[in-house]
């Protein structure tokens, strides 16, 4: 299920909205591994996957801060979703990156499932502070 950014999932800041794409892009790559049963292509992605993601969540605190949201909830929730991939990267180390069609299925929903609902539920409750600022802007 290849995901493509939608205007809508926009939360108000450059960095935060470009790193939100670009994470759909590495998403996509490691749906098209699994796909592909590619288990080098496959490591190299997810463990792509798991950078990107932990410099977008350090990125999005420090603008939480800069801009005074209460930032708890979502610290508890990056937490878990990096809980969650290294599981997900064990597993799929474990199989060689190989895995049955419904294997196949369940981690390419989990993986959209999981970058849609940080936007969607986590990041949007941020989009009314930020819009209070330049599109632009980044912590000094």
């Amino acid at each position: 299920m290849e995901l493509a950014w939608e205007e809508q999932w926009s939360v108000g800041n450059a960095m935060i909205d470009s790193e939100h794409q670009d994470l759909i892009v590495v998403v996509n790559s490691v749906e098209h591994a699994i796909r592909a049963r590619d288990s080098l292509a496959l490591s190299q992605a997810f463990r792509l996957l798991e950078d990107r993601i932990r410099v977008h969540f350090i990125n999005e605190e420090k603008i939480a801060q800069a801009v005074n949201f209460p930032f708890t909830n979502n610290k508890l929730e990056h937490y878990y979703i990096l809980k969650l991939l290294q599981h997900m990267r064990d597993e799929l180390e474990a199989k060689n990156g190989i895995l049955s069609e419904v294997e196949t299925e369940h981690f390419s929903h989990f993986l959209s499932d999981l970058i849609t609902e940080h936007i969607l539920k986590e990041d949007m409750l941020m989009k009314p502070v930020l819009q209070t600022y330049p599109y632009d802007f980044k912590p000094g």
